[in-house]
Parts: C-alpha cells; sequence; structure tokens
C-alpha cells in the first residue's frame, strides 16, 4: 500500500490541473499561435510560468485505484500490476485472462 501522503498529494495535483486546465489551454494557445505577436506570446509565457507548479499535468503520476502504486500501473484498467493479476485470477476483468501455451 503505498504512503496516503503521497497519494493524497496526487489527488490535490489532480484537482490543481482541472482547475488551471481551461487557462492554461488558453496561454498555450497564444503561445502556440503563429498570429500573435512577439510581445504577447512572451506576456503569455511569463503568465504561464507563473501558475502554479502542479497545475501542469505532466507532474500527475498514474496510481492504482486499489493499492495507490505509482509504477507499473496499466492505464487501459487503471490498476497496478499485483492488482491486476490478483484480479484477473478472481475473473473480475471481463475478457482478461492468463496467458497459456
Amino acid at each position: 500500500m503505498a504512503k496516503t501522503s503521497m497519494v493524497n498529494r496526487d489527488l490535490k495535483r489532480t484537482k490543481l490541473v482541472k482547475k488551471y486546465a481551461a487557462k492554461r489551454a488558453e496561454l498555450k494557445a497564444i503561445v502556440l499561435s503563429p498570429t500573435a505577436s512577439y510581445d504577447e506570446k512572451l506576456d503569455a509565457q511569463n503568465k504561464l510560468q507563473k501558475l502554479p507548479r502542479d497545475a501542469s499535468p505532466v507532474r500527475q503520476r498514474t496510481r492504482c485505484a486499489l493499492s495507490g502504486r505509482p509504477r507499473a500501473v496499466y492505464k487501459k484498467f487503471g490498476l497496478g500490476r499485483n492488482k491486476l493479476r490478483e484480479a484477473t485470477m478472481r475473473g473480475d476483468v471481463p475478457g482478461l485472462r492468463k496467458a497459456s501455451w
């Protein structure tokens, strides 16, 4: 089981990403716009840098929904490798079963 403080920190980051998503998208559109002037781009870039660091989606970590494990998490299922294996053995994941050949 992951430390609860780390899981809570990641939840806090998720909330911040959602809160600032529209503002970040707007500023990034200005920065990438070919029609915007140099000064507008520079101003947008400065505003983007002044946003909280944790508002960037890159700082989020994929975590297992059951255990909170940060590594070896399958995006498709939202579970870590250990919990995915347990769920598969119980038959909880439809269409997934242990390979044998």
